[in-house]
């Protein structure tokens, strides 16, 4: 198994409005998660730590694709189940109170399959993952939110969108009564030389082009990560924001050919994938 050296950073802040900084991350090679919880002070910070909990297990270890993806989906779904049982234990503490708690998540994790190492990325909510390279920078994720169905069935435009009411709207998390499937996506490295996870609170506050900008003045992803939410408070702050930048390091990131995401389900398990 080809080993692959990362470098990666990360950053956190609570704005300028909020009291309590719901969002949570893990920067633990191979794996790597950003979280934007609901809920309020033990609700929505409760349940992404959850989300953090659960994925630390996975650091330090090697994953083939199809292991990889078996393992996402597995802790994602334990997440909800931590995510239920705790609402149940605070609802229970109190007859007819009224609890909710929820999560974004956005999740990368390194794996190995007869081609090489790839990305397998996870995503549920309205937390981002791009990819940045030589073709500059891309959104390989897709908003789960009202505002992003609304743009994809050509009723507003993206411009619309960021100023929309309903723009902080989301259509799937984790959390609520039902667990939602996240969207599933491989990407090779060498399109991939660097990735960023960030929450709404960056993306809400600051377009793609100042991000690209950052990701290609900044070298060190540590300091990236920093450039980016100090960028997203000094626009304003009005959410958490939160960051992780991780850099592919070596002869990987600097093949010329970029290759495209390639967006998969879970049963496909990453097989047969270009």
């Amino acid at each position: 198994m080809s080993k692959v050296e990362l470098h990666y950073g990360s950053a956190t802040d609570e704005g300028r409005v909020r009291d309590v900084n719901e969002d949570a991350l893990l920067a633990d090679a191979p794996v790597f998660v950003v979280a934007d919880g609901m809920g309020g002070h033990e609700g929505g910070d409760v349940a992404s730590a959850f989300v953090v909990e659960e994925f630390r297990a996975l650091a330090g270890q090697d994953y083939d694709a199809a292991t990889g993806a078996e393992t996402v989906a597995a802790t994602l779904r334990a997440c909800q189940q931590r995510i239920a049982d705790y609402g149940a234990q605070q609802v229970g503490r109190e007859r007819g109170r009224k609890w909710y708690a929820g999560t974004t998540a956005v999740v990368a994790l390194l794996v190995h399959d007869d081609e090489g190492p790839r990305w397998l990325l996870a995503n549920l909510g309205d937390s981002r993952v791009y990819r940045y390279g030589r073709d500059g920078l891309e959104q390989v994720s897709t908003d789960h939110s009202v505002v992003q169905e609304l743009v994809d069935a050509g009723r507003i435009t993206p411009e619309d969108a960021a100023i929309h009411p309903e723009r902080h709207v989301i259509t799937r998390a984790l959390g609520g009564p039902d667990h939602k499937e996240a969207d599933y996506f491989a990407v090779p490295l060498d399109s991939a030389a660097r990735l960023l996870l960030c929450t709404d609170g960056v993306t809400g506050m600051i377009d793609d082009a100042e991000i690209e900008t950052i990701l290609r003045e900044t070298e060190d992803p540590g300091e990236a990560a920093d450039r980016m939410v100090a960028a997203a408070v000094a626009a304003g702050g009005e959410d958490n924001a939160t960051a992780v930048v991780v850099d592919v390091v070596g002869s990987a990131a600097e093949a010329t050919d970029a290759a495209a995401p390639n967006r998969v389900g879970l049963e496909d398990k990453l097989g047969a994938l270009p």
